[in-house]
């Protein structure tokens, strides 16, 4: 049998949650887990344009992360559906793989003596997309933190990846040799 990808379980303006449970689909949850997918949609986005292996290979994880924080914010009761969100599991460890990446990117890079208008090339450009969605998808959470139980490495990841992904659009405008215009 094959699903329909149309339900019309959302017609009245509601939709289902991970592991049981209805809410408006402009509850605080979903507009979590909405900008989180948004997020991942860009940086797919931006992956797709000026293939630069090096930064294509650390975006690549962290889409794969933004499912896991997705299915996280998705999920009412985290210990009911503990089993099915084993592979949903964002560890310290990867907060320090994209810190190094950060420090690996910004050893390309003249220091920062002003701000940075965002642009360049199109691949450096979708990064700062990407980068004020995150900035978004972090507000987002940090809101819904105010009503229900969020793992706080849920904020940290989110906020570490805006900083990834400001290092990686002037990464990447360096190595297209586009000059970056201050403010």
């Amino acid at each position: 049998m094959t699903l329909k990808i149309y339900t019309r379980t959302g017609d009245e303006g509601d939709t289902g949650l991970f592991g049981g449970g209805r809410v408006a689909k402009d509850h605080p949850r979903v507009e979590a887990y909405g900008d989180i997918d948004e997020l991942n949609a860009i940086i797919g986005q931006a992956r797709s344009v000026e293939m630069m292996p090096r930064i294509d290979e650390v975006l690549a994880p962290i889409q794969r992360d933004l499912f896991a924080i997705g299915a996280l914010l998705a999920t009412p009761d985290l210990v009911k559906m503990q089993e099915q969100l084993e592979k949903a599991r964002i560890s310290d460890e990867r907060i320090a793989q994209m810190e190094q990446s950060i420090d690996d990117g910004e050893r390309e890079l003249e220091p920062l003596k002003s701000f940075i208008m965002p642009g360049g090339t199109p691949k450096a450009a979708g990064l700062h997309v990407a980068r004020t969605v995150c900035r978004r998808a972090e507000r987002a959470v940090v809101r819904l933190q105010r009503e229900v139980e969020v793992p706080q490495v849920v904020i940290v990841y989110l906020n570490r990846l805006s900083d990834l992904l400001f290092v990686l659009a002037r990464v990447a405008n360096r190595r297209a040799g586009a000059g970056e215009v201050t403010w």
